[in-house]
């Protein structure tokens, strides 16, 4: 059953620029054909965010996706009104954003949506502790509470031990830890991450992933998670929008984006991507016979192809597909190299 929406977003639009010219674009079909530089060229604007929908689901990693100039830093700060859209209409469990007065706005970001930046932001002056009160300190709880519910989140991102120091004592990936405190103690409904882990050099940056992983694993917290970088998309994400110039030109799972590219540029962004670490043994498995599905070596219906091919490589059989205790398929050497390939199971020989 699908989880319903949390975000449900429809039509949206950001268009920077001279305000009246800025209103005019997204009604105007003339102008909407428009590619970015000849849009400037005649109104003087940008439209960093085009005709975009999607919706997020419950308890889902929700990835944006797409190098520099895309729109998807603009596209996730519309989501809380930290950039005004231009038109189309952002809901929060059914709640329309675009008419929330100022109040209601502050309640959003304070406790329903919490925002978790590539720079940090952390107060120099304050310990660990009390920069992870900090968001709970501004919703008025009482110091004892507070601190009591920040030393519980600081234990949950690994850095009990460290309560008491201040950021400037603390490695990169300890401040981002940090900051991903703060944001968690407010016990937000969703998390928003705007390219976190950037500045990070590759190993704090995996670590970080992780915990970002470990935390969706245990709490089953909605994240929408934006990202320049195609590894990290596919490694934290339930499902990817992959941008371009404003539009979103394809939304799905890491499997579908890697073995089902919509157009040659999400074909040319996957090229180098090993298949066989995100496509799953669904892609490559087959209907089992009677004598198959009662032997042999098992995997599980969500494990990848990599997985699948040490199974059947140490076996020297195929392998059972299994779904709660039951044989959903059998997938074996020539199917599970024609998915890793790219190509159907005949041409493999070829």
């Amino acid at each position: 059953m699908t989880e319903p929406s949390v975000f449900a977003v429809q039509d949206l639009w950001k268009v920077f620029g001279p305000p009246r010219a800025a209103a005019r674009v997204p009604g105007s079909p003339e102008l909407t054909a428009l590619g970015p530089a000849e849009l400037r060229e005649r109104t003087g604007c940008t439209a960093a965010v085009r005709d975009v929908s999607f919706d997020v689901r419950r308890g889902e990693v929700f990835v944006v996706m797409g190098l520099s100039g895309s729109g998807k830093s603009t596209l996730v700060r519309c989501l809380t009104r930290l950039i005004e859209p231009t038109s189309g209409t952002i809901s929060i469990d059914g709640e329309d954003v675009l008419s929330m007065d100022r109040a209601r706005l502050r309640e959003l970001r304070r406790h329903r949506a919490s925002m978790v930046f590539q720079h940090f932001g952390l107060l120099p002056h304050r310990s660990v502790l009390d920069n992870v009160a900090y968001g709970l300190e501004i919703q008025g709880m009482g110091r004892a509470e507070r601190r009591a519910r920040a030393a519980e989140v600081v234990a949950k991102v690994g850095l009990e031990g460290l309560e008491h120091r201040r950021p400037g004592q603390l490695s990169g990936g300890q401040q981002q830890r940090v900051g991903l405190a703060r944001a968690l103690a407010v016990d937000p409904e969703v998390l928003l991450f705007d390219e976190p882990f950037s500045a990070l050099d590759p190993l704090i940056r995996r670590d970080m992933q992780d915990e970002v992983c470990r935390l969706h694993r245990e709490e089953g917290r909605t994240m929408v998670f934006i990202t320049h970088d195609l590894s990290e998309a596919l490694r934290v994400g339930d499902r990817i929008a992959l941008m371009r110039d404003g539009r979103i030109v394809q939304l799905g799972t890491p499997e579908e984006i890697v073995g089902s590219p919509a157009d040659d540029y999400v074909r040319d962004f996957v090229r180098d991507v090993p298949r066989e670490q995100v496509m799953t043994v669904r892609t490559a498995m087959r209907p089992a016979d009677e004598d198959e599905a009662s032997s042999g070596p098992e995997v599980a219906s969500d494990a990848t192809v990599a997985v699948a091919i040490d199974a059947v490589a140490r076996a020297g059989a195929p392998a059972r597909v299994v779904e709660n205790g039951r044989c959903v398929g059998i997938v074996d050497h020539a199917a599970l190299l024609a998915v890793v390939a790219g190509v159907r199971v005949g041409e493999v020989a070829a």
